[in-house]
């Protein structure tokens, strides 16, 4: 039999050999033409991607701080200045015991262990130890030998001058950014331009520079050179401090300008603080009060009503006005006068500063036109110093016939310092207000000037002949017989005006038995070359302006005609009488001196007028007890007597209103 198993041909494998093949062929085929888009995506269209992603691992952008511009006085003498300085970083995985290594670098930084190591221990790759660090401090660092510590160069801050002219030029942060004055207003000016440039960096992450140091003047920031005289800032501080400190006042402000250009020649603030040491400055010292902040600043405006009054005519320099022998009633208030005084032309206002007849002046010359006269000479709008935060001040229109009183003789209104001195300028400048600045210039690193200030006139407030008229009258006040003789000078004709303002309470809405004390004055007063505005804030020791900031006047302007080399008067002023209309039927009270001492207590320049079954305390402070008794028995009050000798304090206090029978305690003492 057949076996046809064995007789049948084997079936070919070709067949599936060849399928296999094919699909072996396709996915190579697809695999590899998987991996060229992929090599076209990474080569063409992720190409920039990539490359950035590479330098990343070895090229970083450093950037470089600009230098900060110079701050100049006008004479070019550096007020501020940036310099190089060593900041110390460290790269805190590198460090073997980071608690170890906090404890070493504080010990040798005299910085906070605990502060700093809590520091380092947030950190991977870098955390600064401490920035802009002195000499000592990076050598005594890099003597340590700790791994992973670097060192790079940051532009400082510094003041050679210390804490002459703080208050204007400011003080920068440890980022190097303008935080008050001059500093934050010209920030761009004096920041400039932080460069950015390419390095490689190694394997232990160390920062390695292959471009060339960039030229410094392509980084550096804009020069500013003000209007202060060093000189002149150097005095105008020294005597302040002086006035406040003996004074025992709580701070203290001086204006020097020249009133034929604006030019502020000094701008003074006490207490003082160093820029150079910011960890030590006071709270609220580093405010520039003369230029920022507005308060009532009392009879040193009464010049502007009377100039004001002459301009238009509502008076003339014989008219005269009756002072009611040191009170007037206006309404529900009464008027006070620090002295008794009868009839007085202009002159004699000024040269005694009368309230009650300012008061009447104002009257005549209208609310319309006073409020015009105070915005002729500058007030109620800023005077556009280059000052962050400038004060405006405000005259509120004289509704109420107290008002138009009390804002003739400078209360009821506000104004800053700078904004007085530069009225008083227009009057030393026949009249004529100029715009007081403090920037003279600004130019860049290549010499172009992007600011430049020039003398500028404002308007016209009065004519020549007003002001003229006014300086004259001014002069009274410095002799004998005016409110400050203290600021008279032997070589030199002065012409100025003195201020005792109350200050107004926000709580109560009305005025405390705090002062600010002020004196303003020209020099020499035929030809002025000089206003200096002096104030004096809550003095104890004596409160008016005479005798607190007059002194300080005169120092200021004896250093200041001998700096700027003026020669001496031709004439010394003689005494300047009080000028008297001619006889009238109403006697006059004899004139008191106003070189009186102040006594402890003042009257207030406005109180109000006790009501019935009422009577204000008599100051009896510094008499003899049958005296003090008689007063208050006078007053129909009931004494009760604690003591022997003269009274040394009394309650309630002088002045304060009570009933009538009210019993008053004194307290006597013997003088040793």
């Amino acid at each position: 039999m057949r076996d046809f198993k064995a007789t049948r041909a084997p079936e070919s494998n070709a067949k599936g050999l060849k399928l296999r093949v094919q699909l072996l062929f396709s996915l190579f085929l697809l695999l590899l033409g998987v991996a060229f888009g992929r090599a076209v995506q990474l080569q063409v269209f992720e190409q920039e991607k990539l490359r950035g992603m590479a330098q990343d691992q070895y090229v970083r952008q450093i950037e470089i701080p600009a230098r900060r511009g110079d701050i100049f006085d006008r004479r070019g003498t550096p007020l501020a200045q940036s310099v190089e300085v060593d900041s110390i970083w460290v790269d805190p995985s590198m460090l073997p015991d980071v608690r170890q290594a906090s404890r070493s670098l504080a010990k040798a930084l005299k910085v906070d262990a605990d502060e700093l190591g809590a520091r380092l221990a947030r950190s991977k790759r870098f955390a600064w130890v401490k920035r802009q660090a002195k000499p000592q401090e990076v050598a005594a660092v890099k003597a340590l030998g700790l791994p992973g510590m670097g060192f790079t160069k940051e532009p400082k801050r510094f003041y050679p001058q210390r804490e002459l002219g703080a208050h204007v030029v400011g003080m920068v942060g440890m980022d190097g950014k303008g935080l008050e004055g001059l500093e934050l207003a010209f920030e761009d000016e004096l920041s400039g331009q932080n460069s950015r440039m390419s390095g490689f960096r190694d394997a232990k992450g160390r920062k390695l520079l292959v471009q060339g140091a960039l030229d410094p003047l392509e980084r550096q920031g804009a020069a500013v050179t003000l209007t202060l005289d060093r000189h002149l800032q150097y005095v105008a501080e020294k005597s302040l401090a002086k006035a406040v400190e003996e004074a025992k006042g709580i701070a203290g402000m001086v204006v020097a300008l020249d009133p034929k250009t604006g030019e502020l020649l000094a701008l003074a603030n006490h207490p003082r603080f160093n820029p150079n040491t910011p960890e030590s400055i006071a709270r609220g010292t580093v405010r520039n009060r003369g230029a920022l902040d507005t308060f009532e600043p009392g009879s040193t405006t009464k010049p502007f009503v009377v100039a004001t009054a002459l301009e238009e005519k509502s008076v003339t320099e014989e008219s005269v006005f009756f002072c009611e022998n040191g009170a007037w009633r206006v309404g529900r208030h009464t008027i006070n006068d620090t002295h008794s005084y009868g009839w007085l032309a202009p002159r004699g206002i000024l040269q005694v500063s009368s309230n009650i007849c300012m008061a009447k002046m104002a009257q005549v010359l209208g609310r319309e036109m006073m409020v015009a006269g105070y915005h002729a000479f500058g007030f109620a709008e800023r005077t556009g110093l280059a000052l962050p935060g400038e004060g405006r001040g405000v005259i509120p229109f004289p509704k109420a016939e107290v008002s138009l009183a009390t804002q003739s003789f400078g209360q009821g209104m506000t104004a800053t310092a700078v904004q007085i001195a530069a009225a008083y300028g227009a009057l030393a400048n026949d009249g004529v207000l100029m715009r007081p600045y403090l920037v003279s210039k600004v130019v860049d690193p290549d010499g172009v000037v992007l600011l430049e200030n020039r003398p500028t006139e404002v308007r016209r407030a009065v004519s020549a002949k007003v002001a003229r008229q006014v300086v004259g009258m001014l002069e009274s006040v410095v002799v004998k017989g005016g409110t400050a003789p203290k600021a008279a000078m032997e070589e030199y004709r002065v012409a100025g005006k003195t201020g005792t303002a109350q200050k107004a309470d926000p709580v109560a809405r009305g005025y405390s038995d705090k002062r600010i004390a002020s004196f303003v004055g020209m020099v020499p007063a035929e030809d002025p070359r000089i206003v200096i505005l002096v104030v004096v804030d809550e003095p104890k020791t004596d409160v008016y302006g005479g005798l607190v900031a007059a002194p300080a006047f005169k120092e200021i302007a004896t250093a200041a005609m001998a700096h700027l080399a003026v020669p001496p008067s031709r004439t010394v002023a003689p005494g300047v009488a009080m000028a008297a209309a001619t006889p009238v039927p109403v006697a006059a009270k004899p004139v008191a001196k106003a070189t009186e001492p102040a006594r402890p207590v003042l009257e207030e320049a406005v109180s109000e007028s006790p009501e019935a079954g009422t009577v204000r305390v008599p100051d009896v402070q510094g008499a003899g007890g049958r005296e003090a008794v008689v007063k208050l028995l006078a007053a129909a009050l009931e004494p009760q007597v604690m003591g022997s000798g003269r009274v040394v304090s009394q309650t309630p206090a002088a002045g304060s209103l009570v009933e009538k029978g009210a019993r008053v305690t004194l307290e006597l003492a013997t003088r040793q």
